[in-house]
């Protein structure tokens, strides 16, 4: 609960008391106090308890409501999911971002994560809300309950040698840091985002889970050219994709004789046999280590 000094009326000071809510106000008006000295004392005071209200509006005051999520999923659904997906994670068609990694971002916090719902994004396509506070607040803690966390603590391995093995295995088709390929994910910071579970398992079976933006697809033209690549966009007439080679490559579908969706990860499976456990290891600690 903050204090905000609207002014001295005779000495005396008008104070509002403002609830983290936002769902109540309380007015009281203090007696004079003697001397001007002091009523200018306790106006700055007051000012610098504002302060804190604001501050403590970067806390969600519902995120361990088990019922607030459940209603914030709800509203999620109702007036998001249009945009950016039933799962929260983006539709790259539209430049929907994936709001399970909103908390990765260095400096994110639930009151910024707040403002964005409410006022939206000036020159984009999020709108701003109508949502009362307490909704609003709802939605975060949704939000916040699905997001995806890093690690916590540094990745053990050995970073150097972490970097040749990278540059064996993966920098072919997976960026760090501006350097590599392109037909994978960038891996820039990935283990601020997932946990190293989810990692191993993306590297012992890419195919368990394929993100948005690198799903296989093979095409056959009318020259019968055989394509093989990830969807990058696509609209009812046209389809837009990153080849096996790294090209981006745009076909119209009345060109097409034959457009096959899904199957394996272009990524190939690195089994322990492959790619000890002590090696992976040394490549994510490396991957941390430029994070």
């Amino acid at each position: 609960m903050g204090l905000i000094s609207l002014g001295c009326i005779r000495g005396g000071i008008l104070l509002v008391s403002q609830l983290a809510y936002g769902s109540s106000v309380q007015v009281q008006l203090f007696d004079s106090l003697s001397g001007h000295g002091n009523g200018r004392l306790i106006c700055i005071i007051l000012l610098l308890l504002a302060g804190g209200s604001t501050l403590a509006q970067e806390l969600n005051p519902l995120e361990a409501d088990r019922a607030a999520i459940r209603a914030g999923a709800a509203l999620y659904r109702g007036q998001c999911a249009t945009c950016h997906g039933a799962d929260a994670k983006g539709i790259s068609d539209i430049d929907a971002p994936d709001l399970t990694l909103v908390w990765t971002a260095s400096g994110t916090s639930d009151g910024a994560v707040y403002a964005t719902i409410r006022d939206g994004i000036p020159g984009s396509i999020m709108p701003s809300h109508g949502f009362s506070d307490n909704e609003i607040w709802m939605v975060v803690a949704y939000l916040k309950s699905i997001g995806v966390s890093g690690s916590a603590e540094p990745v053990p391995g050995r970073p150097d040698r972490g970097r040749d093995l990278f540059a064996t295995h993966c920098a072919q088709c997976h960026r760090v840091g501006g350097h590599g390929g392109s037909l994978g994910p960038d891996l820039t910071g990935v283990p601020g985002r997932r946990s190293i579970a989810a990692l191993t398992q993306s590297v012992r079976q890419p195919s368990a889970v394929i993100a948005r933006g690198y799903r296989p697809v093979s095409l056959v033209t009318r020259e019968n050219r055989h394509i093989r690549g990830t969807v990058k966009s696509e609209d009812a007439f046209s389809l837009q994709i990153m080849d096996d080679s790294q090209q981006l490559r745009g076909f119209f579908k009345a060109d097409l004789v034959q457009v096959d969706r899904g199957g394996e990860s272009l990524m190939p499976a690195f089994s322990s046999e492959v790619l000890i456990d002590d090696d992976l290891l040394d490549i994510l600690s490396y991957l941390d280590a430029r994070n």
